[in-house]
């Protein structure tokens, strides 16, 4: 049986109003940001189960404890705290082009859209020198009943960080920490990294059509907004690895 065929230009909603009151590309990015936040979350549920179901876990005051210039110094969550700031105003900026689009002013989306790229390389940047100094430095270490020095560097020891507490003689003892606290926390902190990098990669893409005018062509800045939604989600998202990884 022979289909007809359907008219070019055919209304699909003949409502008079479409029911998610928002183009296409944003509906279509929400449908996406949704099923990312799932994954995030199934990752989180995960590290939550292990973590209090184990007999032992890191301290965050003493593993997160490290910071540009001064070594592992007794500032625990200071540059955690740091990348965070970063972060949040890197999401205020984005807020602020979104907002400049709005008003059909190129000049302002560029250079807000410039300031949140920064934002996210500098997070980029922080993050990189943390996974290379979170479990570096020196501690009192029990091997075979004996207290020793040792120097633990993230090539020796990559998946175990020391869990200060114990004490022997007057020396902070430490053991292996587990496997799982490495995985998890270098899995998804990488995880959320690669989302920053490809929301500055996105970023850089909107700042390049903005500086071309390829939206002043449009009649609208919506992309930009899109990139924002993005970039707002990989904020919120850190918020809660904060809170599993450095708080709790």
């Amino acid at each position: 049986m022979a289909t007809a065929a359907i008219p070019a230009g055919t209304k699909w909603w003949g409502g008079g109003k479409s029911p998610f009151n928002m183009s296409y590309g944003k509906a279509m990015m929400w449908y996406f940001l949704m099923s990312d936040a799932f994954t995030f979350g199934a990752f989180l549920i995960s590290y939550g189960t292990t973590r209090f179901s184990a007999n032992y876990w890191p301290d965050p005051n003493r593993v997160f404890n490290a910071f540009p210039g001064f070594g592992h110094a007794n500032l625990p969550l200071a540059f955690v705290s740091l990348m965070t700031f970063i972060l949040i105003i890197s999401s205020v900026t984005m807020v602020l082009a979104v907002h400049e689009g709005h008003n059909m002013n190129r000049k302002g989306v560029e250079k807000y859209m410039f300031w949140t790229i920064l934002g996210g390389l500098a997070f980029l940047g922080c993050q990189a020198w943390e996974w290379t100094h979170l479990i570096t430095g020196t501690h009192h270490v029990l091997v075979d009943g004996v207290v020793k020095e040792m120097a633990t560097t993230v090539s020796t020891n990559p998946w175990g960080p020391l869990v200060p507490g114990l004490m022997h003689d007057g020396h902070e003892v430490g053991t292996p920490g587990p496997v799982a606290f490495g995985g998890f926390f270098f899995g998804i902190t990488g995880f959320h990294g690669f989302h920053v990098l490809s929301g500055v990669v996105i970023n850089l893409i909107m700042y390049i059509k903005v500086r071309l005018g390829h939206f002043d062509q449009r009649g609208h800045y919506e992309m930009i907004e899109k990139a924002g939604l993005y970039w707002h989600f990989v904020d919120l998202v850190w918020v809660f690895v904060f809170l599993c990884f450095y708080l709790v």
